[in-house]
C-alpha cells in the first residue's frame, strides 16, 4: 500500500510536469493520479480486493473554486509508444516519468550519440524521478539512428527516447 507521504510527493511531481495522468503499480497496489483542470484525482487500488480506495487528494495549487475529487474509474489504458518512422527501427522507451539527461553531469560527454553502437547493457541516458537518478540501458543491440528528446526534457512512461537500427 502507498503511504500518504509518498502520494503527496507524487501529487507535487505531477503538478510540476506536463503529464495529465500518472499510473504506478507497487507491491500489489495501483495508484492513478489524473489532472482535471484545476484538480487532481487520486485512485488507489489493492490487487487482492480489486476495489479502489479513496485517498485524501490535495490540489497542488488550489484555485478559488478548485476541489480535489476521488472517483471510482476503470483502469486507464496503457500508453502506446509512437510508431517509429521506419519499421526496422527499434525504439528505446522511457520506463518511467521523469527528466531526461543525455549525460551524467552538466558539460560531460553524452552517453550515446547518433551513429554509436549499443548493446543491451549500454547505458544510454539518465532519467531523474523523485530526485533519484535512474540509468537507462538500451536493452537492444544496434546503432543509434535518432535521439528523440532534448536534454532536460520531461518524459512520460512509454515515450520513445531513441531509435536504434538493430544489428
Amino acid at each position: 500500500m502507498f503511504k500518504l507521504s509518498e502520494i503527496k510527493e507524487l501529487l507535487k511531481l505531477v503538478d510540476q510536469i506536463s503529464v495529465q495522468e500518472l499510473e504506478i503499480e507497487n507491491e500489489g497496489s495501483r495508484l492513478v493520479i489524473r489532472k482535471q483542470k484545476n484538480t487532481e484525482t487520486v485512485l488507489v487500488q489493492s490487487a487482492p480486493a480489486q476495489h479502489l480506495h479513496p485517498v485524501h487528494a490535495i490540489p497542488a495549487h488550489p484555485a478559488p473554486h478548485a476541489a480535489a475529487s476521488v472517483t471510482h474509474a476503470a483502469p486507464a489504458p496503457a500508453v502506446e509508444p509512437e510508431a517509429p518512422a521506419a519499421s526496422n527501427l527499434v525504439p528505446i522507451v522511457s520506463p518511467m516519468v521523469g527528466t531526461f539527461y543525455h549525460a551524467n553531469a552538466p558539460g560531460a560527454a553524452p552517453f550515446v550519440n547518433v551513429g554509436d553502437k549499443v548493446n543491451p547493457r549500454s547505458v544510454v541516458c539518465i532519467i531523474e524521478a523523485m530526485k533519484l537518478m535512474n540509468e537507462i540501458e538500451a536493452e537492444v543491440s544496434g546503432e543509434v539512428v535518432e535521439i528523440l528528446v532534448d536534454n532536460g526534457q520531461l518524459v512520460e512512461y512509454g515515450q520513445p527516447l531513441f531509435l536504434v537500427k538493430p544489428l
